[in-house]
Parts: structure tokens; C-alpha cells; sequence
């Protein structure tokens, strides 16, 4: 598949799911950034924004199969990636998958789960399988973890560690819809019976899985290989900041830059594809020191503040 093909491919799935959820589209590129990089989403937002709905529907459009995890306070590892258990006709013990293994997982309201639980991604999001008893079990393929989280002043809830929040290789929220769009949501919910809306299925898996290798082949010049360096680098000598991007999260920025120059439909990443995708890739991996945290410096307005420094590249 070529860029053009994907690209195709991507706005005809992102309609698809704007069909069915009132958001903004750059919102609706950016998770697709994260499924085009082969990485995870986390989505927080207040309850109610569409942060499920959006999960559904990207599911359905794509093709795929849908699991859900609900994360509650008292869910346990073994409810999410699955057990072992006692065959009395076998007389021998057989694994019994958990809700992980799905094409796209929907972890809704991840930070009401205690660390412990949380933690049992770990290892299927970053190498695709889990360990169960000294048994690995590889994960489908395709694997996206859609995660949903409410704020985190939020009662009943637990932040995520920096490890797992590395995992992610974007980070966005859905917003309030302004008043034309939620008007349309019930002029939507007024012209059907149902509560969900129907979304029209675009790709199949083997679709998703070649769409997810076409940004392999899109060209990123030395000086934007410079660039994308440089702004990553320049988040751990800001003062606000206490612990900066990590060479995984530069890393993600290459990958989630290439995957929004084949949404873009381009063969080569531009220093602005960097830009666009640097704050969802960027921010949620920074730790700021306490002063800054007590001062309500946000995350978003030191990458913002780091990408007016750094110097941009003339790229032909």
C-alpha cells in the first residue's frame, strides 16, 4: 500500500467514525496517528465527552475485533489478561484469555484500577503478548489500546505511573462539542431509534495491518531527524522541568511525525508534521518539578514554550 492508498484509506475511516461522533477532526487524526505508529491512545476527559463512543467506532469502521476492559478499584490482573484453570476432562490445566486480547482494547476509566492492576498492560502493550504462570501468550494482530481516563482530581482515582504513561504514544481529549455541534448530536439522536449510532465498516484486518506499515516507507531528511532530537532534548533543560523526554518518547515523535505525513498524505515528514504531533506525543511524558506543579504550569504550554526555541529547519 502507498501513501496515497493510506491516506485515502485513513479519511475515508475518520469519516466513518465523524459520522457517528460530534469531535473535532484534528482529534480524530491524532488517534489515528496512534493506531498508524502501532502505539496506544489515552484519551482523559469528564465523563460523557465520547471517549467510548469514539473507541466503538473507530473499531467498527476498521474492522476489527472490540474488547472492553471496565477498570474498577477492585479489578485484579488475572480479570484482565487471563488465568489458568482446571480441565476435569483433561485432567490438566488450560489458559482461559482475558478481555486483553482483542484487536482494539477499550481500558475505560483506566485510573480507577489500583497501580498493581494498571501495571498488567505493561508488558502486552509494549511487546504484544503476556505472561501468565511462565507462559507467554502472543496478543492478535493487530493490537491498540484505546485507554480512557477521568482527570485526576477526580474522587476514586489513581494517577498513572510515568512508566505506563511512556507506553502511550499519544495523549488527547475529546473537548466539549461547541453549540453547533451539540446541536447535532441531537439532531443525530432524533433521527434514529437506537441510543448508538451505526458506523459503516471501511477496512478489514488485513487493510489495518498494511495501512500500519506504510509509514515505514515515508522519507524523514537529516535535518528533520536533527529537529525532532533537539526538540526532545530541549525538554530536559527546562527549568520547569524535572524529568524530560526519554529516548523512547523521541523515538514515538519520529514515529507519530512519519504516521501524520502519510495522513497528510506525503511522502516525507516536514518540521510542522513535527509540530502538530509534538504536544499529544510530547507532553504527558514530562515530569515537572514542584514548583511548577504548584504553580499550574501545564505540561502543553512547556512544549509549546520548547518548540518556539528550537530552531526550525528549512527542509525543500
Amino acid at each position: 500500500m502507498n501513501v496515497e492508498e493510506a491516506s485515502a484509506d485513513v479519511e475515508s475511516v475518520l469519516d466513518a467514525v465523524a459520522d457517528a461522533v460530534v469531535a473535532d477532526r484534528s482529534f480524530l487524526e491524532t488517534v489515528s496517528v496512534g493506531l498508524l505508529a502501532r502505539g496506544h491512545v489515552l484519551l482523559e476527559d469528564v465523563p460523557g465527552t465520547g471517549k467510548t463512543l469514539t473507541a466503538r467506532s473507530l473499531t467498527r469502521a476498521l474492522g476489527l475485533e472490540f474488547s472492553r476492559i471496565q477498570f474498577t478499584p477492585d479489578l485484579l490482573p488475572s480479570d484482565v489478561i487471563g488465568t489458568h484453570v482446571f480441565d476435569e476432562a483433561e485432567r490438566e490445566f488450560e489458559f482461559n484469555e482475558g478481555p486483553i486480547f482483542g484487536n482494539v482494547v477499550l481500558a475505560d476509566e483506566i485510573n480507577r484500577a489500583p497501580p498493581k492492576t494498571q501495571a498488567a498492560l505493561l508488558e502486552a502493550m509494549e511487546e504484544g503478548q503476556v505472561t501468565v504462570d511462565g507462559e507467554t501468550h502472543a496478543l492478535p494482530d493487530p493490537f491498540f489500546v484505546v485507554a480512557t481516563q477521568n482527570p485526576v482530581e477526580q474522587e476514586g482515582t489513581f494517577q498513572l505511573p510515568e512508566a505506563q504513561l511512556d507506553r502511550f504514544v499519544v495523549k488527547s481529549s475529546v473537548g466539549y462539542p461547541d453549540l453547533e455541534g451539540e446541536r447535532e448530536i441531537l439532531r443525530r439522536r432524533a433521527g434514529r431509534t437506537s441510543q448508538s449510532p451505526d458506523v459503516e465498516r471501511v477496512l478489514s484486518i488485513e487493510g489495518v495491518r498494511d495501512l500500519q506499515t506504510t509509514p515505514e516507507a515515508v522519507r524523514v531528511e537529516d535535518d528533520v531527524l536533527d529537529y525532532i532530537a533537539d526538540v526532545a532534548r530541549a525538554t530536559r533543560e527546562d527549568r520547569r522541568v524535572e524529568v524530560g523526554v526519554s529516548p523512547r518518547g523521541t523515538q514515538r515523535l519520529f514515529e507519530a511525525a512519519r504516521a501524520y505525513a502519510v495522513v497528510a498524505g506525503r511522502e516525507y515528514v516536514t518540521p510542522s508534521d513535527v509540530k502538530r504531533v509534538a504536544t499529544p506525543v510530547l507532553a504527558h511524558r514530562l515530569v515537572l518539578t514542584p514548583d511548577a506543579t504548584v504553580s499550574g504550569t501545564e505540561k502543553a504550554s512547556v512544549v509549546d514554550s520548547v518548540l518556539e526555541r528550537v530552531a526550525v529547519p528549512t527542509v525543500d
